[in-house]
């Protein structure tokens, strides 16, 4: 690692819905173990971790609303899908004896708390991890501008953005070969490239807050914890190199 401490002490990681289905459909059991397991080893160096997830593997509101349906009902039935990826992280969490606690942004008593600032960061300071599901309640919102929203609220000092791929590229990876990757950007080439980071809104209240986005690849062991240790992993969206002062935005 690059140095005896880690270089956050609190992050927020988003974790998209399709990576919980693995190569298949649904919750896949392995793979929600094995992103547990990282976090878990992250947690163990006293680092706080608050976790935003999203829906895709179980519903993809968009694909639903082009079919005609209402998006504010395609929208809260994804809202949905997300606390069912959120339990199935905590459950993983605590058979590893990791104490973990998921707070949602739609009331449901039965199965989480409800989504209350204050509790959620006085859980962080106990140690526990906080999965934050239901996006923000509202129809109309990525759960990338939840990722964003709640790492302002809670003072999250980057947020990690676990993807298939290893980082942002200039073109898609898959499709084409001669495309490379980016090592750092700042958020304003983010928004002029139209690069598919995050979305625009998420992207604004990131830069007006100006907390870093690492953006890297979820399938290797160990990636979430070379993050936060400042391993040069992955993308780093942040302030242009002129205006990086101290230890603000780390540079790579």
């Amino acid at each position: 690692m690059s140095g005896e401490r880690p270089k956050y002490t609190r992050v927020l990681l988003k974790i998209s819905g399709e990576a919980f289905a693995g190569n298949g459909t649904g919750v896949d059991v392995a793979t929600t173990r094995s992103m547990a397991e990282q976090i878990s080893d992250v947690q163990a160096d006293g680092v706080s971790v608050a976790v935003v997830v999203g829906g895709g593997n179980i519903w993809r509101g968009k694909v639903h609303e082009e079919a005609g349906m209402d998006r504010a009902t395609a929208d809260y039935m994804g809202m949905l899908a997300t606390v069912i990826n959120a339990l199935a992280l905590q459950d993983a969490l605590e058979r590893m004896g990791v104490p973990s606690r998921v707070q949602t942004a739609i009331a449901m008593h039965q199965i989480a708390e409800p989504y209350i600032r204050r509790r959620a960061i006085r859980h962080l300071e106990k140690g526990r991890v906080v999965i934050f599901a239901a996006g923000t309640g509202n129809p109309y919102f990525t759960t990338d501008t939840t990722a964003a929203l709640r790492a302002v609220e809670v003072g999250a000092q980057a947020i990690l953005k676990a993807t298939k791929v290893d980082g942002i590229y200039t073109a898609d990876p898959k499709k084409d070969l001669s495309a490379t990757r980016f090592a750092r950007l700042d958020y304003m080439e983010v928004l002029q490239r139209g690069l598919e980071v995050m979305d625009s809104t998420a992207m604004a209240l990131c830069m007006d807050n100006q907390i870093p986005i690492v953006v890297f690849g979820m399938a290797e062991a160990g990636n979430i914890r070379r993050v936060v240790w400042g391993e040069a992993i992955g993308t780093y969206v942040g302030k242009p190199m002129d205006e990086l002062t101290g230890t603000a935005g780390g540079a790579r």
